[in-house]
C-alpha cells in the first residue's frame, strides 16, 4: 500500500517549503502539485513546465518514467491521455466536489470517478521509479484530499496547513515568475473555499488529518515537522535545527511556489512584511471575506505585529 501525505489549504501558505523539507527524510518523495503534471508537463498550458529539479518535466529522468508507465511513450497518445485526465479532473475533483468525494469515502464506494483511478496510478508509478514508500503531494485540492482518503491501495494522510488571510492576498499582489498576481477579494474569496472543504476532510477523516499554521511553523520549525512526521508515521528526526537552519537538496516538484528550485541553505523565520507593505483597502477587503473564519483559527480582528 502506498503512503501518501496530501498538503491542502490555499496558496502562499508554505506548503511548498514543508513538502521540500519533508522530502529531506529517508524514504520520502515531494511532487509538488501532482494534479498539474499534465497541463504542465504534457499539454504546455499550465504555468510553467520545468520540474524542480530544473529539468523540463517530460525530460526528468523521473517524470519521463512515471509518464511512460502511465501513459505511454507515443507523444500523440500520451496528449489524449493527458487532455482525457484533466476532463476528468474538471468533472470530479473541484473543491465543489469535496462533499461528494468524502460521501462516496466514508462509504468506501465502489463507483470511484476515474481521475480518483489516475491519481492512484500516477502514485503507484511515482513509487515505483522513485523506490520511495511514502510521497507528499502538495495539490491542496480538498476533494482530492476527500477521495483519497476512500481510494483503495492508498494510505492516505492530509496536512491542512492555514495562514492568515491579510499576508496570503499581500502575497498574491505581485507576480511571482511564473505566477501572476492575483487580486484581495479573489484570493480571500479562495483562502475561504478552500480552508471550509478542508475542514470538512479533517471531520469526516479526524485520526488521518492536521491542522498547522503557517505562522507556528515559522516560529518553531522543528515543533512543526515533528507534529505532522507523528500523524504521516514517519520516523526520523526533523530535518532542521533548533535555529530553523535547514538545507534542501534536488526535488521533483511539478509546479509549486517558484522558490521549490531553491537547493542549499535556507533559514526559516517569520514573515511579516505584509504587516507594512499591504495597502489598507487590500487588508479591510481580506479582513471583511475572512471575518467568519479568523477567531477558528486564532487570528486578530486587527492583525498585531506578532500572533500569537
Amino acid at each position: 500500500m502506498i503512503k501518501v501525505l496530501y498538503v491542502t489549504g490555499w496558496c502562499r501558505s508554505g506548503t511548498t517549503l514543508i513538502g521540500n523539507l519533508l522530502a529531506e527524510l529517508d524514504g520520502v518523495t515531494h511532487v509538488g502539485e501532482l494534479r498539474y503534471l499534465w497541463t504542465n508537463g504534457v499539454l504546455g498550458t499550465g504555468t510553467n513546465q520545468s520540474c524542480g529539479c530544473g529539468a523540463r518535466i517530460e525530460e526528468c529522468p523521473l517524470w519521463s518514467g512515471v509518464l511512460t508507465r502511465v501513459a505511454g511513450g507515443d507523444p500523440e497518445r500520451r496528449r489524449e491521455f493527458a487532455e482525457r485526465a484533466v476532463r476528468r479532473q474538471d468533472a470530479s475533483l473541484r473543491t465543489r466536489h469535496t462533499r461528494a468525494r468524502l460521501t462516496a469515502a466514508r462509504a468506501r464506494s465502489l463507483a470511484v470517478p476515474p481521475a480518483v483511478d489516475d491519481m492512484v496510478r500516477l502514485y503507484e508509478a511515482i513509487a515505483a521509479e522513485s523506490g520511495a514508500p511514502v510521497i507528499v503531494d502538495s495539490g491542496k485540492f480538498p476533494a482530492e484530499a476527500a477521495a483519497l482518503c476512500g481510494a483503495r491501495g492508498v494510505d492516505a494522510r492530509v496536512l491542512h496547513v492555514v495562514r492568515d488571510p491579510r499576508a496570503t492576498a499581500e502575497s498574491w499582489r505581485t507576480a511571482k515568475e511564473y505566477i501572476p498576481p492575483m487580486p484581495p477579494l479573489r484570493s480571500t474569496g479562495y483562502w475561504v473555499g478552500f480552508n471550509l472543504a478542508s475542514e470538512l476532510v479533517g471531520r469526516a477523516f479526524p485520526e488521518r488529518y492536521l491542522r498547522v499554521r503557517y505562522e507556528d511553523f515559522t516560529r518553531d520549525p522543528r515543533a512543526a515537522l515533528a507534529r505532522v512526521m507523528r500523524m504521516a508515521g514517519l520516523t526520523g528526526e526533523p530535518p532542521v535545527d533548533a535555529g530553523g537552519e535547514a538545507v534542501l537538496h534536488v526535488n521533483h516538484t511539478v509546479t509549486g511556489n517558484p522558490d521549490r528550485l531553491r537547493r542549499g541553505p535556507v533559514r526559516i523565520r517569520r514573515d511579516d512584511r505584509w504587516l507594512g507593505t499591504q495597502p489598507p483597502r487590500d487588508r479591510r477587503l481580506a479582513t471583511a471575506v475572512a471575518l467568519p473564519l479568523l477567531p477558528a483559527y486564532g487570528y486578530p480582528l486587527v492583525p498585531r505585529e506578532k500572533v500569537n
